[in-house]
């Protein structure tokens, strides 16, 4: 199977369709796929689910998707560093499905291991709970969250071998392997992709079984908080 394509534009090529379920890794602005969000941008793709932490700030990352109205619905955990994110979700433009960030990545993870559901704790007695199934076990209440299937996951690794066994380095490892497990196609960018056989096997974070198509590429690797001390 060939996996490596020359850009982002040809490794989405033939997988993008209006109204779409995507799972997007990162967190913040560490660990996103920034190319391959902005080929989809380009592509114009519309009427979007996405399912990831947070839609990154505004104009860069998932924040570019909600610049130019392509993104219906965001199942996310967070949305305090994007003042767009939040107006649309005020003003109704745009739906949101909060998830605990627990419980969103366990429900990427659950999708990617064939678990339809699972129960919870979290968020019992809250809205998170409300419309959801609640059931005891062992005199403690629980509700059933859904594992997340998407049609297409987007991801970004430190390092990838030929057939998209990946590292992710720190951090930015965060919603990223979850996120590449549960999508039905896997799309991931790396800063370097290495020949098989050069990973150590024990070092692996993402077997490549779960990578279809694979991208190098460079990357701004923005700052979302800078912090410095005055001079």
């Amino acid at each position: 199977m060939k996996k490596i394509y020359g850009s982002a534009a040809e490794a989405l090529d033939g997988l993008l369709f209006d109204g779409m379920t995507i799972a997007a890794g990162g967190f913040g602005l560490c660990g996103i796929p920034e190319l391959l969000i902005a080929a989809i941008r380009d592509a114009g793709t519309r009427d979007l689910a996405i399912a990831s932490n947070n839609a990154g700030v505004d104009g860069f990352g998932l924040g570019m998707l909600l610049n130019t109205r392509q993104v219906k619905k965001m199942i996310s955990s967070y949305v305090g560093e994007n003042a767009e994110f939040m107006r649309q979700y005020l003003s109704g433009e745009l739906e949101l499905e909060f998830n605990p960030q627990g419980t969103l990545a366990e429900r990427m993870r659950a999708g990617g291991a064939g678990i339809p559901g699972f129960y919870t704790k979290t968020g019992v007695g809250t809205v998170i709970a409300e419309g959801k199934e609640h059931k005891d076990f062992n005199g403690e209440t629980y509700i059933l969250e859904t594992g997340i299937v998407a049609d297409l996951s987007i991801v970004k690794a430190w390092k990838a071998d030929e057939t998209g066994n990946a590292i992710f380095r720190k951090t930015a490892r965060n919603f990223n392997p979850p996120a590449a497990t549960c999508g039905k196609v896997c799309v991931m960018e790396v800063e370097e992709i290495v020949p098989a056989g050069t990973l150590d096997p024990d070092h692996i974070h993402l077997p490549g079984i779960y990578v279809h198509r694979l991208i190098q590429g460079e990357h701004e690797k923005r700052i979302e908080q800078r912090t410095v001390r005055k001079a």
